[in-house]
């Protein structure tokens, strides 16, 4: 059975990622790209879905690890009955290959490792052809399946039933390197890699990355959480494509939202909301060029008819991402089914045209110059929402419900039409901005009118309703009313009154039906960093800081954490490392940072002031 998803820990090299368990195994890697399929997939099954073990031949052996510095290297030191190793798990970057390396290093005595490698490619469903490559010295073993290929140098492997074992002594002071390279299959085995060079420039390339990290001062001299903020940015840029600027809102498919139900999704895809609050954070922490990365990516998977505009893409701008369910993969302990695929991706949102214009107004402010078909881009959004911003919206929880106009969307659609208008008075853009300022004061007083309940003091989660949805916290994060309105306030006060599970947020309630699904999940944690913002700007910093510290408890021994987080299982819950968790971290680590700051009567700072 799976580990719990707080026992993984992620390593990268920005194309896909691997997740390595404490018990030595990688459970979970998909070549060459995120969204490929698995060829292992233990996680969303057994062993006999595929892993590579790689551990001391000990039960009783135990383990604790750590991250090498500021990268993507995890480093696990595990001590024995006999002796101390450390197992070097890393993917390198920079030369354009898709490798793993696990490096063991003897530390004391002598500890004998366990290899115990199950390759089956196409998510389970694909047992490769494996034979010994001779020409080697020791034998490679070659893996083939379709169009997958992979070979696998270290210590000599033997053939058992479907799987290859094997055991190996480390000695103090010994190394051992095991590296295995994907390669398309109708093309020769890579030659073996230069491990000490690979290691060597892969640790300097994350090192170089996270030393441009910018962090608030009162953040980094409070010491609480420049780490989790260092290594939040580190794991977002680990989920950003190394070559296209696609960002995946996580790893991962199909953990679940509630342990053993069926709301499993496949998140390892580029949604543009999640995308532009990534770009956003990168933004406000130095990353300014990561902006025309993404805008880059931007421009190439949406251009055409601004009707067509979808709201997630794959990698490389992918459209077709129908979604199914997976046969050969029984799913995380059992929760039912494995998707792959999402159907969300032909729905309506509308506040993501809101998110995108959002996204590049911060690059605008940050000095990212637009380009004619950028700016030209934008336009066409625009108008494309002048004619569909009252049109009711499957909002930003993908609801499988039959659509609303929900108050955030209708905001958000306030925020884009507030950032075209901000272009043509702050940067010299042109536009029809009379238009979208009669358009923006039009939204806005549909809101008031329709999103507001004035009866409880609080916005609304659509219109219609008395519900209340933690969406409502972002009003603020974009500007369309100020953190410390009356209305604002009100509006929290109905989540912590409607929404907190045992003092965590969850996103609506699902039992009221709006989602179309079965009730039933954990709280979300993002949305709970979004109140610890909300608390830092609005005044409440004892309640901010409680509340963070909580959250940050739930990261596991290497700092990532996940979608929602079980109270009750104290365990993590969804797809994971989840961009949007990580990047809501960050925003609350500096909101609480900029408080710390700030004279006791100072106004709050930050975005959020009424326009």
């Amino acid at each position: 059975m799976s580990l719990p998803i707080e026992d993984y820990a992620l390593v990268s090299d920005c194309f896909t990622g691997a997740l390595v368990g404490k018990d030595g195994s990688i459970d979970w890697l998909c070549l060459p790209r995120y969204d490929s399929m698995s060829m292992f997939g233990a996680l969303l099954g057994t062993e006999d879905h595929g892993r590579w073990l790689l551990a001391p031949d000990d039960s009783a052996a135990s383990c604790r690890r750590h991250y090498a510095g500021d990268t993507m290297i995890l480093v696990t030191r595990w001590t024995t009955a006999t002796g101390e190793v450390e197992v070097i798990d890393a993917m390198p970057l920079g030369d354009g290959r898709a490798d793993v390396v696990r490096r063991v290093r003897g530390v004391s005595g002598t500890v004998r490792m366990r290899q115990d490698l199950r390759i089956r490619f196409g998510y389970a469903d694909a047992i490769p052809w494996v034979r010994k490559e001779l020409s080697e010295e020791p034998p490679a073993l070659v893996a083939v399946a379709g169009p997958d290929a992979i070979v696998l140098r270290g210590p000599l492997l033997h053939a058992t039933n479907h799987s290859h074992e094997g055991t190996f002594d480390v000695r103090a002071g010994e190394t051992v390197d095991l590296t295995m390279t994907w390669f398309p299959s109708h093309r020769s085995a890579p030659p073996p890699l230069p491990v000490d060079d690979a290691l060597h420039a892969t640790r300097a390339w994350w090192t170089d990355w996270a030393s441009g990290a910018r962090t608030p001062e009162a953040a980094t001299a409070e010491g609480r959480y420049h780490e989790h903020v260092v290594r939040s940015l580190i794991l977002l840029r680990a989920l950003t494509h190394f070559e296209t600027g696609g960002i995946v809102a996580a790893a991962t498919t199909s953990l679940p939202e509630a342990f053993g139900g069926e709301r499993n999704w496949d998140y390892r895809y580029v949604w543009l909301r999640d995308a532009s609050l990534t770009i956003g954070t990168l933004l406000n922490h130095g990353y300014n060029d990561s902006v025309d990365h993404w805008r880059d990516w931007l421009l190439r998977a949406i251009a055409g008819d601004p009707a067509d505009v979808q709201i997630m893409y794959g990698l490389s701008g992918e459209r077709d991402l129908d979604e199914r369910v997976l046969a050969s993969l029984p799913g995380y302990q059992g929760a039912h089914p494995v998707r792959t695929g999402n159907g969300a991706s032909t729905q309506f949102q509308a506040d993501v045209i809101g998110e995108v214009m959002l996204g590049l107004d911060a690059g605008r402010r940050t000095g990212s110059t637009e380009t004619r078909f950028s700016w030209a881009l934008q336009r066409a959004l625009m108008g494309y929402l002048e004619e569909h911003w009252r049109q009711p919206d499957h909002g930003i929880w993908e609801i499988r419900g039959d659509p609303q106009v929900f108050t955030h969307s209708r905001a958000l659609v306030w925020a884009a039409f507030d950032c075209a208008v901000r272009a043509v008075e702050m940067y010299g853009l042109e536009g029809p901005v009379d238009r979208w300022r009669r358009l923006r004061d039009e939204i806005r007083a549909d809101i008031e009118a329709n999103g507001f309940d004035e009866e409880r003091g609080t916005y609304v989660q659509y219109y219609g309703t008395k519900e209340v949805d933690a969406s409502l916290l972002q009003l603020a994060q974009v500007g369309y009313v100020d953190w410390r309105d009356p209305r604002m306030l009100g509006t929290v006060r109905a989540i912590e009154e409607d929404l907190l599970r045992d003092g965590l947020v969850l996103r609506y309630r699902t039992e009221r039906g709006v989602d179309g699904l079965p009730p039933g999940e954990h709280p979300f944690v993002a949305c709970s960093f979004w109140l610890v913002e909300q608390y830092a700007r609005s005044g409440r910093l004892e309640d901010a800081v409680r509340l963070m510290d909580r959250l940050l408890s739930f990261a596991n021994d290497v700092g990532m954490l996940s979608e929602e987080y079980d109270v009750e299982g104290r365990s993590q819950a969804g797809n994971t490392p989840q961009a949007l968790t990580h990047l809501t971290l960050v925003r609350a680590a500096d909101a609480i940072a900029e408080a710390l700051a700030q004279p006791a009567d100072a106004e709050p700072s930050g975005a959020g002031a009424t326009r």
